[in-house]
């Protein structure tokens, strides 16, 4: 080759690492019968994988059943209830608030919402601490379980914060950690800091943005149709029987409360949108969503009883000593969902994964999504070391 023609293509390299070879197509060609076997082996019924790199799709694909009954096959753009992965869209939407200077993760948020001021621990005691932003986003102000869901839209956002408001605390805020509604506070908090309803708000602020045309609390009788059914395992016969999903209402004019810890549903494409802009420091194909500081500071662990935790505000934090994603390596960060959905980035190479199903007391279901993200850290030439000690999983 002409030597002038090799040493432009090395400056392009070193000034545009995107050039630089894509992932190991090979490995990423594993992952469908690495899929297809799962399914086979009734971990799941259906899955989508999709794997983003540098903001542009270098994977996207389905395996089995969306609906077995019906003989519906999973296809790419199926909707899934995200669940708990609605938790990292949440704390998103809260540093767009705190990039417009309305809200601040670590002043008191009694400012925003004066019944945070009010609540007591069970012996009567106030809070030797105000409850921050970033204590309800990290599960560490004392708003913890037993769960209260509503039912079909019997309540709104407004009223059911109030009622969790009213319980006792569970601990002194930022002391432990235990995993609950605070996030659902702070989206109340951000109503009250915008003057938008919830969903309104996240519409304009993030997914309008990027395009996340599928991502609703509320899904229509057109995305309704695309809804992958939910499955569990019977105790008697070993197969696949359909499950209960609370958040699928009884037809489309009877909305759900819009639950900011849990209640979204989603597709791969739209939340591998939402990841990459994240991974590329909160911008994504031009648009702006969040600032770099942000994302820095909402992805960063946080301490509790003068513990650093694998929680961040919003996300699941893999770190030197504890892993969430096994198979990603520390600095990865996350979250995973109730029904087995699972989202991650990987940092420094800008890698996303995407793992959509919806499991509920299906055993081994955690295993697809190990391998899923074994063959892309492979594709990546990333050595996933073990943790530092023998102490893993979630705080």
């Amino acid at each position: 080759m002409n030597p002038v023609i090799v040493r432009t293509l090395c400056s392009a390299l070193l000034f545009f690492p995107s050039l630089l070879p894509a992932l190991d197509q090979a490995q990423l060609a594993a992952i469908h019968p690495a899929m297809e076997e799962a399914v086979k082996a009734k971990q799941a019924a259906g899955i989508v994988t999709l794997v983003m790199e540098n903001g542009k799709v270098v994977h996207h694909d389905a395996a089995g059943m969306a609906d077995v009954a019906k003989g519906r096959t999973m296809e790419k753009d199926a909707l899934f209830w995200i669940a708990s992965m609605t938790k990292s869209i949440n704390a998103t939407a809260v540093m767009v608030l705190v990039d417009e200077g309305k809200l601040s993760l670590d002043a008191p948020a009694l400012q925003w919402l004066p019944e945070l001021g009010k609540m007591k621990l069970a012996d009567g005691s106030a809070p030797e601490k105000p409850i921050t932003l970033r204590m309800l986003l990290s599960h560490t102000a004392g708003i913890a379980f037993p769960r209260r869901a509503p039912s079909d839209g019997a309540i709104s956002l407004k009223a059911y914060v109030a009622s969790l408001l009213k319980t006792p605390l569970a601990f002194q805020p930022g002391s432990s950690y235990e995993y609950g509604f605070g996030p659902t506070v702070a989206g109340r908090i951000i109503e009250l800091a915008s003057g938008m309803k919830y969903d309104a708000f996240l519409q304009a602020k993030i997914f309008a943005p990027l395009g996340m045309k599928d991502t609703m609390f509320n899904p229509d009788d057109a995305h309704r149709a695309r809804i992958a059914r939910t499955y569990k395992m019977d105790d008697e016969t070993h197969e696949l029987v359909p499950g209960y999903n609370p958040f699928v209402t009884s037809d489309a004019s009877v909305t759900h409360m819009v639950e900011p810890s849990g209640g979204l549903f989603s597709t791969a494409a739209d939340m591998g949108r939402f990841y990459a802009m994240v991974a590329n420091g909160g911008e994504l194909d031009g648009v702006r969503v969040i600032s770099e500081k942000s994302v820095q500071d909402m992805t960063t662990p946080v301490t509790a009883g003068g513990k650093t935790l694998n929680y961040a505000c919003g996300w699941q934090v893999n770190t030197d000593t504890q892993r969430v994603n096994s198979q990603m390596p520390a600095g990865s960060f996350g979250h995973g969902g109730a029904f087995a959905t699972n989202g991650c980035i990987e940092p420094q190479s800008k890698i996303v994964t995407v793992y959509l199903v919806q499991n509920v007391l299906v055993p081994d279901s955690g295993k697809p999504k190990d391998r899923f993200q074994n063959f892309v850290m492979a594709a990546a030439g990333i050595k996933v070391n073990p943790p530092s000690s023998a102490k893993k999983g979630r705080p």
